[in-house]
């Protein structure tokens, strides 16, 4: 039988520890005492005094006296741990039974004893066999005052009492060590002038540098290796201070060590000194104090120091080796995929223009064109979410229905042999995020599972809003599958691009790459928890706002006010691009204007900024940026809308959108559409 600690019948269990995890793991099914959820009230009451107790302590309860025990009894058990929780006092201590029964019989008569530091004879499976024991049984009466059981407060005092033998021992051996102290004092006053004259010697020859420092700095005494090491004469540093030969960037260091020194703790520092011919040497100095004085020993660094510093310069080869070899392996795999979807745009654009190409089958190769273009955008928004420069633009998202509205495109990626459970709040969890990234993340990590489970099995979608640590709010996003699960050796690997284990051309290995960069570039994490064999489960965690999400407004349509008679101001250096985005506004019914730069968009709203209705800009162009030039047209005219577009910018990716609509390359009409008809409509 098996029993949850949610059970609210359980309470009891609370704050046990592994104790309690013993006792939800074993099996109850014909236990005398029953499921732990059907326990009596006294017996709860006791054995919670015994979980919470930091005391070693035991319960014996029933007629059977089956035994309870708490996490500090823990050592006791040696190998009887695993399954002493709840067996008979006479099964887990089998070797002690002859001692412990009259104790026993004593307590449960109401005759309670105290014993300290009792002799006990034990096997040999928990370690010493000889041992001693400080303890106390007293009986338990339950709500009728009949016996219902023991009390035991038990602590082991083997290695005490071994202690406290030894340590008579050692006194025996001290006081037969001072009475030949006493006999050798004679010789006392002699072995000080050796033990001097040794450490002097130790003074001269120490190829260290060695030092006596007052609290001024001031150098009292100091060993010839200044003269090996820095060039100076041990005399001549006497009464100098020791800032004199420390390099004017490294002396406020020194003078805090000094401190440090003085107030008793050691210290450690690393200096640059002066050497007589002018040059400098590295020395790492030790200080520790001596009443009002510091002992200071330093020690030269200088070629480790190089060593150093070469080891830095042959790791940043390594980490540019590295570079380049990532960068081989993303080109190599940007460049298969890529290459396909422009055979499919190339040959389909190839079949177009032929003459005699059946017009039925144009509007499936047009189809096709599309198709891959969306394709291409899709990989490119992944590389530049793992690589964090994907330009988002956040809005509050209820996190729960963006779920359930993309439930029915995962069951269709699924198929029909996996089985899609939804578990969510009641209360909403709402999060500031890319609502399309989102989908995309949320669809990436379904497939991944699907993938894992090959097709067949359960796969359970889990939302919960979180308090974490220092008022941290989060959402919390669990995908937990049913396949074949994760080696350890692989978790690592997991979130790199193009890291795969799925066969060549069933993925590009940018899925959970994307869920990675989505997730830190909105604040959040993404962690993943499994084993061979026991599925996975990957939770993305995001911040928690509060605040109303937007309606539903998802790309692919082209509903709103009619833009007629709009003047659009387009700002674009790329002529194709430009040349787009003309053809795109007139065919929804919009006036244009071109400029190929900021300076030259500036010009036409001076000639006449009351004609246009929207400035509609590439965020990077040569010379001035779209960010740039979308703040200098807001302070001109601040009731001038404004769209900007972008494909990629380092600026949008690292500081925001700055508060602009933005419209991500490559858009189609009907997203131009409707980013338009929220400007205007708002």
């Amino acid at each position: 039988m098996t029993v949850l600690l949610s059970d609210p019948r359980l309470a009891f269990l609370e704050g046990g520890g592994e104790a309690t995890r013993l006792i939800l793991a074993r099996d109850w099914t014909g236990h005398p005492l029953g499921a732990p959820q059907d326990w009596p009230e006294s017996f709860r009451v006791a054995l919670s005094l015994v979980l919470n107790s930091p005391e070693s302590m035991i319960l014996a309860w029933g007629p059977d006296l089956h035994f309870f025990f708490n996490e500090t009894y823990f050592p006791l058990l040696g190998p009887r741990l695993s399954w002493a929780m709840g067996a008979r006092f006479d099964e887990v201590w089998a070797d002690a039974l002859e001692q412990a029964r009259p104790i026993i019989d004593d307590a449960l008569a109401g005759r309670t004893q105290r014993f300290v530091d009792l002799p006990w004879k034990l096997d040999t499976d928990r370690g010493e066999a000889h041992t001693f024991w400080s303890f106390s049984y007293s009986r338990v009466l339950d709500g009728q005052g009949d016996v219902a059981g023991l009390f035991i407060f038990t602590n082991e005092t083997t290695a005490r009492v071994h202690a406290d033998a030894a340590l008579r021992e050692s006194q025996a051996q001290l006081s037969h060590a001072l009475e030949e102290l006493r006999a050798l004092n004679v010789t006392l006053e002699q072995r000080i002038i050796e033990r001097t004259a040794e450490r002097d010697r130790m003074w001269d020859v120490s190829p260290d540098l060695l030092a006596v420092i007052d609290a001024d700095g001031v150098i009292h005494r100091s060993n010839p290796a200044w003269r090996t090491l820095l060039g100076y004469e041990a005399s001549a540093l006497v009464g100098r201070s020791i800032m004199d030969f420390i390099q004017a960037d490294h002396r406020d260091a020194a003078r805090e060590a000094l401190r440090t020194s003085l107030e008793g703790e050691s210290s450690r520092i690393e200096l640059r000194m002066r050497h007589a011919e002018g040059h400098d040497e590295w020395i790492a100095w030790v200080g520790a104090s001596s009443a009002r004085e510091v002992f200071a020993v330093g020690r030269h660094i200088t070629q480790q120091k190089a060593a150093e510093e070469a080891l830095r310069a042959t790791e940043e080869q390594l980490r540019q080796a590295q570079k380049l070899e990532a960068i081989g392996q993303l080109t190599g795999s940007v460049a298969h995929d890529f290459n396909n979807l422009l055979t499919v745009i190339r040959g389909s654009i190839d079949l177009l223009r032929r003459a005699d190409f059946p017009p039925e089958r144009r509007q499936r190769q047009m189809d096709a064109i599309a198709d891959a273009a969306d394709r291409a955008a899709k990989l490119t928004a992944q590389l530049l979410a793992f690589a964090r420069r994907q330009p988002l633009t956040p809005e509050i998202v209820d996190v729960g229905d963006s779920i359930v509205t993309l439930s029915d495109m995962i069951i269709t990626l699924c198929g029909p042999g996996i089985r899609l459970d939804i578990d969510r709040p009641e209360t909403p969890c709402r999060a500031h995020v890319d609502r399309s990234q989102l989908d995309t993340a949320i669809v990436n990590m379904a497939v991944n599972a699907r993938d894992a489970m090959a097709g067949q099995g359960q796969l359970t979608i889990k939302i919960r809003a979180v308090d974490g640590p220092a008022d941290k709010h989060e959402v919390r996003i669990a995908i937990t599958d049913t396949g074949e699960g994760i080696p350890s050796e692989r978790l690592e690997q997991i979130f790199e691009p193009f890291f795969t284990t799925k066969r060549l051309g069933a993925g590009t290995g940018l899925g959970l790459s994307q869920v990675f960069g989505f997730a830190r570039q909105s604040g959040g994490d993404v962690h993943v928890v499994s084993a061979p064999g026991e599925g996975a489960t990957f939770t993305l965690v995001l911040p928690r706002v509060d605040g109303e999400p937007l309606s539903d407004a998802r790309p692919g349509s082209m509903a709103g006010r009619p833009l007629t008679d709009r003047c659009v101001l387009v700002v674009e250096d790329n002529i194709e691009v430009g040349q787009f985005a003309v053809e795109a506004l007139r065919t929804l019914g919009c006036r244009t204007v071109i400029a190929t730069n900021a300076a030259a968009a500036l010009e036409e709203l001076k000639a006449g900024a009351e004609r246009f209705d929207l400035v509609f800009s590439d965020v990077m162009m040569p010379g001035q940026s779209g960010i740039e030039f979308a703040h200098d047209i807001t302070a001109l005219y601040p009731e001038l809308r404004i769209l900007l577009t972008s494909g990629y910018s380092q600026v949008i990716a690292d500081e925001g959108s700055h508060g602009f609509a933005l419209l991500r390359k490559p858009y189609t009409l009907a997203e131009l559409a409707q980013q338009m008809n929220r400007l205007f409509d708002g």
